[in-house]
């Protein structure tokens, strides 16, 4: 690796590829899907005795860092490097080091350039981890590269490869602005935020410029926005939806970052509103695990997990049991895990079972929703090798992905069949006999019945 995993501010690193923008060269690696994988994980070490209640009660605890890496992730976090590096693959970025460092030769000449940086959004069901994908993702990535001398010319500069922002409640360009020049200082270490609430000019457009001169001054190659759903919840009440957005769409447009939305589904209703902004917020729609085996995959990394006196035996009975209550959705299922252990410790009882997984997620007052939207089911969605030789696969992998992003909206699934039983019907009854070709037969024998053929 070019930089450590987990360095927010490194010093930069050249490949010398000779492309002459060294905002290009000094990008960090991409991880392979392996190394990913390891790197975000988190399967935190149980103490060895856990003789006394006081101690499976802080044991239990631990359970809040664990961190199951599901196949979505990688694609995640394969957009999110290309988005960024694209950044600085277009007009602004190098017009900039042209203008800044005289480091081509007279005339200007720049090549190949893109126009426009990229775009895109992650929704889904709450409770997927989305949030916690994007942060994990975004960690393995250093946040500054420290620039001082570049083919042994000085080049002094700081640039930020990405910013974490959240969505104001109230959907104000004001409120994000301060957000994103308050993400930017904690990276650089400046006081920009300061300067902005001192200015004798608060009008939006002024906030706007001055978050664009920021931009461009310290290269920033993405930018992350979380909670994006926020933009609808006051929509209605407050109708500053398209000043936020026209916001958001002229900063990537003036200065090529690159934006990524992250939300809930209830987001999906502003995108899909206008052609240009359903064009820019193209992306994965997620939804939660099918009663599938990629659920008891996940139920079987958090099984050993168990505090109490005698670990349950991981039955169908009770894998459905939790699926049924939790939906499917990974958030729920810890917490619906957890909660139950913690009622077995306060009622003294050895292990869990069907009945204190009830008792849970009756406590938590947890109710999956019944309408999903539409998109596709993590377990749906795989990493895998190529259509490549074994030779090839073996150098080079690849992920695919089925990712719906339109269509009829999911039903709730569950494990364990809802309604009534079917009744046992007489071989006689009409039903039965029409399931079984009888009344058909019959219609048959007595000229009742045509059939029509299309050659």
């Amino acid at each position: 690796m070019k930089y450590p995993i987990g360095q927010q501010t490194v010093d930069a690193i050249y490949d010398n590829s000779g492309s002459g923008n060294p905002l290009i060269e000094a990008l960090p690696d991409s991880l392979e899907q392996a190394h990913f994988f390891e790197a975000i994980q988190e399967y935190p070490v149980l103490p060895e005795s856990l003789n006394t209640p006081t101690r499976r009660k802080r044991a239990l605890s631990q359970l809040s860092s664990l961190f199951v890496p599901l196949d979505y992730m990688y694609p995640v976090y394969d957009s999110l490097v290309r988005m960024m590096e694209t950044s600085y693959h277009t007009l602004t970025s190098k017009e900039s080091v042209i203008r800044m460092n005289k480091l081509f030769a007279s005339g200007g000449c720049i090549g190949g350039y893109g126009t426009q940086a990229q775009s895109g959004s992650l929704l889904g069901t709450p409770g997927l981890g989305k949030t916690s994908t994007v942060k994990r993702c975004l960690i393995l990535i250093p946040q500054v590269i420290a620039h001082e001398k570049y083919l042994r010319k000085p080049f002094f500069c700081k640039q930020v490869l990405w910013l974490f922002v959240e969505c104001p409640s109230d959907a104000s360009q004001k409120t994000m602005a301060y957000n994103i020049v308050r993400a930017l200082d904690l990276a650089v270490g400046g006081n920009h935020l300061d300067y902005l609430m001192r200015s004798r000019s608060s009008a939006s457009s002024a906030v706007a410029t001055y978050i664009k001169v920021l931009c461009m001054t310290y290269h920033v190659g993405l930018l992350v926005i979380d909670e994006i759903q926020n933009v609808v919840s006051t929509a209605q009440r407050t109708n500053k939806v398209k000043p936020l957005v026209r916001f958001l769409t002229e900063l990537t447009n003036d200065t090529c970052t690159s934006i990524y939305f992250v939300g809930t589904t209830l987001a999906e209703t502003v995108f899909q509103s206008e052609e240009y902004l359903r064009r820019r917020t193209r992306g994965p729609r997620l939804l939660p695990f099918k009663p599938d085996h990629a659920y008891r995959d996940f139920l079987s990394k958090i099984w050993p997990y168990q505090v109490t006196v005698e670990q349950a035996e991981p039955t169908d009975k009770l894998a459905n049991v939790l699926y049924d209550y939790s939906g499917g959705i990974p958030a729920y299922i810890t917490r619906i895990f957890e909660k139950a252990q913690a009622l077995a410790l306060i009622q003294d009882a050895i292990r869990i079972d069907d009945k204190l997984i009830r008792q849970a997620a009756e406590y938590l007052s947890i109710e999956p929703p019944r309408e999903l939207g539409t998109g596709t089911f993590i377990s749906d969605i795989s990493v895998s090798k190529g259509s490549k030789s074994q030779q090839q696969a073996e150098e080079t992998e690849s992920f695919e992905i089925d990712i719906q992003v339109a269509g009829k909206p999911a039903i709730r699934q569950y494990a364990n069949k809802r309604g009534r039983k079917s009744e046992k019907r007489d071989a006689a009854d009409l039903i039965e006999a029409y399931k079984s070709d009888m009344v058909i037969a019959m219609l048959k024998q007595h000229h009742l019945y045509e059939e029509l053929v299309i050659c």
